[in-house]
């Protein structure tokens, strides 16, 4: 069957960067599972799929625009380290869930001086022209629960409570990443949780 809206898709993918370095891949690990026509996915990969089937092999080129947008210089700032609370040994690459005014937003720190941290609100891929080379393994009818919940479970998982796992990538799964105790504020920064760090992965929209 042809992929459509509210089809299951299991795929695997590669994707490279602007400069054609690898920046994920999910064919040493898990496939990844998503709902065609869930926005699951950045628009320019979505696209491409719509109307492939099982056995397809393909190398899609997106740019910005139909991926993770373009680069916002408004979204670096300077973060007090005092707003770090406790934390100790700050280094570039280490990623947060910070409070901002438009709510909870995943950062990544690029810089850090004497008494502040400079930060980054932008997808750590905005800006750039991506590479993926996708394999369709299985593409199906998604459940009526899977369209009401906008995602797909994966076999023998349950989504009672919305626990979800992202192993092998997350390529534009939009699903609702928890952070307890991993945002910062004015008052305290604390470290996203490991392995969930609001940016995704292949695709993510986040």
């Amino acid at each position: 069957m042809k992929i459509t809206e509210k089809c299951a898709v299991s795929i695997h993918y590669r994707l490279s960067d602007a400069k054609g370095q690898l920046v994920e891949s999910s064919f040493e690990g898990e496939p990844m599972l998503y709902l065609h026509g869930a926005e699951n996915m950045i628009p320019g990969l979505e696209a491409a799929l719509e109307g492939k089937e099982q056995g397809d092999v393909l190398d899609v080129t997106v740019d910005a625009e139909q991926g993770y947008g373009a680069y916002h210089d408004g979204l670096c700032q300077e973060v007090p380290l005092s707003a770090f609370g406790d934390i100790e040994d700050i280094v570039p690459g280490m990623r947060f869930i910070a409070e901002t005014e438009m709510g909870q937003r995943p950062v990544q720190v690029t810089e850090v001086k004497d008494d502040v941290v400079i930060v980054d609100g932008n997808h750590p891929l905005a800006g750039q022209t991506l590479s993926f080379n996708v394999e369709v393994l299985e593409v199906r009818t998604a459940t009526e629960e899977e369209v009401a919940h906008g995602h797909i479970h994966a076999a023998g998982s349950s989504c009672g409570g919305h626990e979800h796992s992202h192993e092998g990538g997350c390529c534009g799964g939009e699903h609702e990443h928890s952070h307890e105790g991993g945002c910062c504020s004015e008052d305290e920064t604390k470290e996203a949780k490991e392995g969930c760090d609001g940016n995704g992965g292949c695709g993510c929209r986040h």
